[in-house]
């Protein structure tokens, strides 16, 4: 069998992996991809929501400020070099439940670190035509929905044509480490990166730290008399997706015990629907994942301690459409040019 070499093997082909090689690749480093098809991920399911302000009292998203430049910069040259369009600028239309919900977005918006994430005069659109009125609504701007989804396919198609993508479950067993670098079957490598989302749990090198799992369930459903174009919250999202269907969700489940749609969690999507919608709708698919989750709520980066040769990139969780551009960047960054880690993504936070 005749060994192929590559700078990197990255594990998952989800936002993180495909982000990451992409940076990679633009720095000249090669890149061996290595991803099931049988495995669902989360980025297979999110509706790439990206909204800077989040909450009842209206907080503002951790690193908001450079996280959102640098990924519409991304998506729009993404968009530009694969000819698909998937980053969506969407006004974000919230409820207000109170007059307590009320004065607290008023204070936000006499505050000048908050002033231009929201819109003074609030323009709901079709909204108002097909949703029951609400207390009061808020509009929050420098929103938009990424169909990542769609973004990831297409550089897996492009990474198929080109020989390097592998589709096939990674067996962590065949792994093999040396002084230059790493071993799979046939595969070389001076390193291998590990972007396989909530199930690193199970990763035998880094399964120490502190991971988590939320599982979230979705419909996806068509307004025959809406056309939305805004995206709208009311308890849970109703967002314009693809081919004319819209994304409602999402539940949240800590203690699931597999990755497949429930009935409950169906019923209860359905009840929310019904609840705020004042024209018919159809369920037209029922989908779930498990999100990456961590402690902290903040990105895991870096090397393992003890072998240099293992990265992880992992911890995006229901953020990544936003978080993952920035990111992406800065572990390429760390480990083509030797930039320092930041501290509060390094892996090494945990260790004691």
């Amino acid at each position: 069998m005749q060994e192929t070499a590559t700078d990197y093997i990255i594990v998952g082909h989800g936002i993180a992996g495909s982000l990451l090689g992409y940076f990679l690749e633009r720095e000249g480093a090669s890149c061996l991809y290595i991803d099931s098809p049988q495995q669902i991920g989360s980025t297979q399911v999110a509706a790439g929501i990206i909204n800077p302000i989040t909450g009842r009292r209206f907080v503002k998203s951790w690193r908001v400020d450079s996280l959102l430049p640098t990924a519409q910069e991304l998506y729009r040259q993404l968009e530009k070099e694969l000819g698909i369009s998937f980053y969506h600028q969407r006004a974000l239309i919230r409820t207000l439940f109170n007059r307590g919900d009320e004065n607290n977005w008023q204070a936000r918006m006499l505050d000048d670190a908050y002033a231009q994430y929201f819109q003074a005069e609030v323009q709901l659109g079709q909204i108002e035509h097909c949703t029951k009125p609400a207390f009061s609504y808020l509009e929050v701007a420098h929103t938009a929905q990424v169909s990542i989804g769609k973004l990831c396919d297409s550089l897996k198609r492009m990474h198929k044509a080109e020989g390097t993508l592998i589709e096939t479950a990674f067996d962590h067993d065949q792994l093999e480490m040396g002084p230059e670098g790493v071993q799979y079957g046939q595969y070389q490598a001076n390193r291998i990166v590990f972007c396989e989302g909530w199930r690193s749990r199970f990763n035998p090198w880094f399964n120490h730290l502190p991971f988590g799992g939320n599982k979230g369930e979705v419909l996806l459903i068509r307004l025959p008399e809406a056309k939305l174009e805004r995206m709208f919250k009311h308890r849970i999202f109703i967002v314009p997706f693809e081919d004319d269907l819209y994304w409602v969700g999402s539940t949240s489940d800590n203690n699931f015990t597999d990755d497949s749609p429930t009935a409950n969690g169906r019923t209860y999507l359905y009840d929310r629907l019904t609840e705020v919608l004042d024209t018919p709708f159809e369920v037209v698919k029922h989908r779930a994942a498990v999100r990456p989750t961590v402690k902290d709520r903040r990105p895991y980066l870096g090397t393992h301690p003890l072998h240099s040769q293992l990265v992880l990139f992992n911890g995006l969780g229901t953020k990544g459409a936003s978080l993952a551009p920035f990111w992406a960047k800065h572990l390429s960054d760390h480990l083509t040019h030797g930039t320092a880690l930041d501290a509060e993504v390094d892996i090494s936070r945990f260790v004691e």
